[in-house]
């Protein structure tokens, strides 16, 4: 098969002739597509990795910790662990997207995006094999390195793949699909919970990490047809340029330097900015967002319990609800990861972020708050889905605007997961909430959620001084 990238992405202004008024889509060539299709799957099996966690962490922790399934006297307590593996899982994603988008700047997008393929994957899958809390929290944080690495590359590449006029819907097209990811691992949530609550299977938790081995075969084509794009090969030898006209190997502007990242004022404010965006939205997300998972078996088990069931249909019906938590959750995400993108195309990245983070803040307390009952988790959790999500579109189509060819992939990385390392207290926090501050109060995570909310704000914050990229060319 032959694939075209003979054409490099154009400046804003140069828009083939016919284009203008056509859809994002036309002109694109069939190589631009490849790439398109293959950086989506890769981050796409990385939402999967990531929410097969999200899905499998009360139970696996549960069993680890030898805890017994909705007793009082240790639910606080897998609670309490619940937030240390996630913190672990993110402060390896966080370190892992700034050691590989380094690399993305240094080696290539291409290889880069083929080793953190392999990571996640390989990872995900000896998660399964856990015997206690602390292997299963480093068999977590060695996933979080390959997880955080591939955000970073699969945007670069993308970003510089594309047509200009092209790169905002595509880069919002993969982040939406991604959802599609997270919708894969609830639909394995939901067959293992109906296998688990028929007891076809033991441990739906153990099946869920061992699926997480598959994504390893995309590494295949990454290696045998994707190609580094234009723009980095133009930025590589320019390095080399420089190199041999001073006369050594330190150019003036080095790929993914991170002095001149934090030396230069323009890439230094960008950044500060772009960490603080990123570290309201993944709190909000992973700090108390996916812990409705864990509110829903909170309530449910009630529900349950209350019909007189056997424990181990309890535990499959439990898997089966958060499974489809996580479906309707995710169908809202991609709806707003798109609405996202095309309010972002018309009224800039500014408005529409502070949109979105209003948004996001109502929607998460609502469902902390109100939800109670099964029929709930088709209104509330979609609508939560919806309003946090799109924030992560706007990441995806913001962060790579904000740096040059050169610091492209190290800045879309360190600002994603620099934000990241520090909202690796976020999961900690509500957890510590949920089993001290909150300890005396009825459902106490349904507190501890709402008062987290308030990271939403600070997001808010930093607008002002976020500079507006709407119809500009990638800086240089």
């Amino acid at each position: 098969m032959h694939f075209d990238d003979s054409l490099p992405a154009r400046p804003a202004t140069d828009v083939r002739p016919g284009l203008d008024d056509a859809p994002w889509w036309r002109g694109v060539t069939s190589y631009q597509w490849f790439v398109f299709v293959v950086a989506s799957l890769g981050w796409l099996f990385d939402t999967m990795d990531q929410q097969l966690f999200n899905l499998a962490r009360k139970p696996a922790v549960t069993k680890l910790l030898d805890a017994t399934p909705g007793d009082p006297a240790t639910a606080l307590r897998v609670d309490e662990f619940g937030g240390y593996a996630t913190s672990i899982f993110m402060i390896g994603w966080a370190l892992g997207g700034i050691v590989f988008g380094v690399l993305g700047d240094r080696i290539g997008r291409a290889r880069t995006m083929m080793l953190t393929v392999l990571c996640y994957s390989a990872f995900t899958g000896l998660s399964a094999l856990s015997r206690g809390f602390w292997d299963f929290a480093f068999y977590r944080f060695l996933t979080g390195l390959g997880v955080g690495g591939q955000f970073a590359v699969g945007i670069a590449l993308v970003a510089e793949v594309m047509p200009d006029r092209a790169r905002p819907y595509a880069l919002g097209s993969l982040q939406a699909l991604s959802a599609l990811g997270n919708m894969l691992a609830a639909t394995c949530g939901i067959v293992l919970g109906r296998m688990e609550e028929a007891g076809t299977i033991g441990s739906a938790w153990r099946a869920m990490f061992l699926i997480g081995l598959a994504p390893a075969l995309l590494a295949i084509p990454i290696f045998l047809r994707l190609k580094e794009p234009e723009r980095w090969k133009a930025a590589a030898r320019e390095e080399e340029a420089d190199a041999s006209l001073a006369g050594g190997p330190r150019p003036a502007h080095k790929l993914g330097s991170m002095s001149e990242m934090f030396g230069d004022p323009r890439w230094r404010r960008n950044t500060i900015v772009g960490m603080v965006l990123a570290f309201a939205g993944v709190v909000g997300l992973w700090g108390i967002g996916f812990f409705s998972f864990d509110l829903i078996r909170t309530v449910f088990r009630k529900h349950f319990e209350a019909q007189g069931l056997p424990a181990q249909q309890i535990a499959g019906k439990l898997t089966l609800w958060t499974g489809i938590a996580s479906l309707v959750q995710n169908a809202g995400s991609f709806l707003g990861i798109y609405a996202f993108t095309y309010v972002t195309a018309r009224i800039g990245r500014r408005p529409a972020f502070a949109i979105s983070f209003l948004l996001a803040a109502a929607a998460t307390s609502a469902t902390f708050w109100l939800l109670d009952d099964l029929w709930q988790v088709f209104v509330l959790v979609p609508i939560m889905g919806f309003c946090q999500l799109a924030l992560f579109g706007g990441y995806a189509i913001y962060f790579p605007e904000l740096y040059p060819t050169r610091l492209r992939s190290t800045g879309t990385s360190f600002c994603y997961n620099v934000g990241r390392l520090v909202a690796a207290a976020g999961p900690l926090t509500l957890g510590l909430l949920t089993s001290r501050v909150f300890a005396g109060y009825v459902e106490p995570m349904r507190y501890a959620g709402i008062a987290m909310c308030s990271v939403f704000f600070l997001g808010l914050l930093a607008l002002p001084f976020a500079p507006e990229t709407r119809g500009q060319p990638l800086p240089e």
